[in-house]
């Protein structure tokens, strides 16, 4: 089964005021099986326009991944986000290699 991800970029335009966002969502993630792939960190934009921060979540599933964003307590901390930041965000299936299993 293919997984899901998060991929996210975000411009915060006050750190303070994110912060309790931060803190809340690894508690959220962890309810859904996510994990950090990327969270911040250096980066070189090569081509189009980016924000300063870039974020990817790892599910299990496609299903889990949109059930977490889906999710009262996630929505709730998009309220406490939204006042300080500006985002983009997709939920998106990852890519299964026919034939190839974790096995191999």
């Amino acid at each position: 089964m293919a997984k899901g991800y998060w991929i996210g970029r975000v411009d915060v335009h006050n750190e303070e005021g994110y912060k309790p966002y931060m803190a809340a969502n690894p508690a959220i993630f962890q309810k859904f099986g996510g994990r950090f792939i990327v969270r911040g960190g250096k980066f070189t934009a090569v081509e189009g326009q980016s924000r300063s921060r870039n974020v990817v979540i790892e599910f299990d599933s496609y299903e889990a991944a949109l059930a977490c964003y889906n999710s009262p307590e996630y929505q709730a901390n998009i309220k406490v986000r939204q006042p300080h930041s500006t985002a983009e965000l997709i939920v998106i299936e990852g890519y299964d290699v026919p034939g190839l299993s974790e096995e191999a």
